[in-house]
């Protein structure tokens, strides 16, 4: 019953947080629609407009007037389903969503400026089909984190800026599982659902360097957040062994999403071109193991238990170009590779991803000196990733069968936003 329980609340922060966006691991690209159409390579060392208090914080103190940008990014994901078993395993388990963002940011003097920035770090919806073969390893899943970021940023000289912005974060997470009463004498299946919450803090804090005229060089730390999600878990519909443990029960469950260090050049070939590279380092590592403690369930069966997940670092690398086509127009395209964190053996139907490919293009329309719209599109497509989960046993029975499939996806990510500066 230990890994029945751990198995699927794990999923509250980490399988369930980001399947299918524009970010690998449990991260989400979609703060900036003027940095998507690059494919975010030059989002530490470039200054479009406010949103780049997310991508570099120091890079507020290069927008000259206050300043407010919003939009949205829209994901369209399809995903192909090979099921090893008998049951039906149908693509349709991400639904079309919305990733909202807004900044607003404003020179305090020709030194310091400021900033406050909302946007989503970490979300996803995703829903299996009823029948899916792989309902016991995760059926339902409803996460999203919400980031406040203040921030601050002082121009050092003519070249060298900083900047630093604390974060506030608020997490909440439903998760929906089945489980077989047949298999320990019972009747059709058991619904499990988990619900918790958790405000953590963390900073963003950055440096960018004009290295030449033509070249500039930025770098961009993102803090480790720590969170301990509160909430219950229910099993209802048990009968046979299952039944004994119908009820609510609480919960915790300790959680730290890792650091990564961001960098990247810009470089301003003519009057019209401008090139772009960068790296991300993301200490997945930091997701070796996860432990839960609960509390009220049958005779203590759960107590303290811990799930190894074997994640490891990764270093993702994205190029792109903008061009000039004249005053009011400027035309952006981008390739990222990004590599998954998890290792075959321990991938879930939660998050069944492998390596990723993104292409991008966009561009930026100013009507006037006062507006900019910016548009984006991105292709993701991921190599094949397999899913090889064992069964769930309670006292020798497997009550949650193991799940084997291969998973090949693709997305499709569309934003727009909107830049006022007065």
């Amino acid at each position: 019953m230990k890994n029945l329980w751990l198995k699927t609340s794990l999923a509250l922060t980490v399988s369930a947080i980001s399947t299918h966006s524009l970010g690998n691991g449990i991260a989400i690209n979609e703060q900036s629609v003027s940095g998507m159409g690059t494919s975010f390579a030059g989002r530490a060392s470039s200054a479009n407009d406010a949103s780049v208090l997310y991508g570099n914080p120091a890079g507020l103190s290069k927008l000259d007037r206050a300043q407010v940008t919003g939009g949205l990014a829209v994901i369209d994901a399809k995903i192909d389903i090979d099921d090893a078993s008998d049951e039906t395993a149908e693509g349709d388990m991400v639904p079309f969503a919305a990733v909202p963002f807004g900044y607003y940011a404003s020179p305090i003097d020709d030194k310091w400026s400021w900033g406050l920035g909302f946007y989503v770090p970490y979300a996803l919806v995703s829903d299996y089909e009823k029948s899916f073969g792989g309902r016991y390893k995760g059926l339902t899943s409803k996460v999203e984190v919400l980031t406040l970021q203040p921030t601050l940023s002082y121009r050092i000289n003519d070249r060298v800026s900083v900047g630093f912005g604390p974060t506030i974060n608020k997490i909440k997470g439903t998760l929906i599982n089945r489980l077989d009463n047949t298999a320990v004498g019972g009747t059709g299946e058991a619904k499990l659902g988990i619900k918790g919450d958790d405000v953590g803090y963390g900073f963003n804090a950055g440096v960018m360097v004009d290295v030449t005229d033509q070249l500039t060089w930025g770098l961009t730390y993102h803090s480790k957040v720590d969170y301990t999600l509160e909430g219950r878990t229910k099993v209802s519909g048990g009968n046979g062994l299952i039944g004994l443990f119908n009820g609510r029960y609480d919960a915790t469950l300790d959680f730290t999403t890792p650091e990564s260090v961001d960098t990247s050049f810009a470089y301003q070939l003519d009057d019209r071109w401008t090139l772009f590279a960068g790296a991300t380092w993301t200490r997945w590592s930091r997701l070796d193991a996860i432990v839960v403690e609960n509390e009220g369930t049958p005779a203590n069966l759960l107590g303290e238990v811990t799930e190894e997940l074997k994640w490891h670092d990764t270093w993702s690398y994205a190029i792109g170009a903008s061009y000039q086509l004249n005053p009011q127009w400027v035309l952006r395209t981008g390739l990222a590779l990004d590599p998954s964190p998890a290792e075959n053996a321990h991938r879930t139907v939660r998050i069944p991803v492998g390596n990723r490919k993104v292409f991008s293009i966009g561009a930026g329309w100013s009507p006037s000196d006062d507006l900019t719209v910016d548009v984006a599109y991105s292709y993701l497509k991921e190599n094949p990733a397999k899913v090889n989960q064992e069964a769930t046993e309670l006292a020798g029975v497997d009550i949650a069968p193991g799940f084997s499939a291969e998973y090949n996806n693709s997305a499709h990510g569309l934003g727009v936003q909107a830049t006022y500066r007065f």
